[in-house]
């Protein structure tokens, strides 16, 4: 019932990342995890983003910073903007999530929280053969599986088809197939979604 396109190099992403999985405990609904690269989207969708990188709006930015804060402090995550590397090519560990399938969710928490609250740079070999180990996946497995040609579509693939029904960013999320949100702040809106649509069922 829910569709939760992703890309672990977004922290609002991580934030949602975390906030719907015990959201869809609660409602007994299952998630189909769909990674992409945000930025195939941004290339071919939404360039703003890139406008708004070069030429911020200072008292915007201030406030994002602080908006970021509180919604990590509300998820009980530590966040912080990494300093090293931003943004971050993400394609390696996005590839990972598709090669792992359903069992990619304690590897993608793990590159989350690298990134996202370590300022690891996750587009590294060294920093992903590390995640690996510490999530129990065989590390030359896991880079022989994304070197496959079909894990490499299957991104492509799902990057295309979130654009094609509408999709701009990450994270964009799919109630019932048809009914989208994007962003951590709509949970409240997925939650009554979810029980419109349980409602309707029963």
């Amino acid at each position: 019932m829910i569709e939760f396109f992703f890309d672990c190099s977004s922290p609002w992403t991580y934030l949602a990342f975390h906030n719907i999985q015990p959201l869809a405990k609660e409602l007994g609904v299952e998630i189909t995890w769909r990674p992409i690269l945000v930025g195939g989207i941004f290339n071919t969708v939404n360039p703003s983003v890139y406008a708004q990188r070069e030429t911020p709006v200072p008292l915007k930015a201030r406030y994002m910073k602080k908006d970021l804060a509180d919604w990590a402090r509300s998820a009980g995550l530590a966040i912080k903007m990494p300093p090293t590397v931003f943004p971050v090519n993400s394609v390696k560990a996005m590839r990972g999530c598709i090669w792992l399938g359903q069992d990619m969710v304690p590897f993608a928490t793990a590159v989350f929280e690298a990134y996202w609250g370590n300022d690891k740079d996750i587009s590294q070999d060294s920093v992903l053969t590390e995640i690996c180990k510490t999530v129990g996946v065989d590390h030359v497995k896991f880079f022989e599986g994304i070197g496959q040609q079909a894990i490499k579509d299957q991104l492509k693939a799902n990057t295309d088809e979130v654009m094609a029904r509408g999709g701009f960013g990450s994270p964009t999320i799919y109630v019932d197939k048809t009914d989208m949100y994007f962003g951590n702040d709509r949970m409240p809106l997925i939650r009554e979604a979810l029980e419109r649509v349980k409602a309707r069922a029963a």
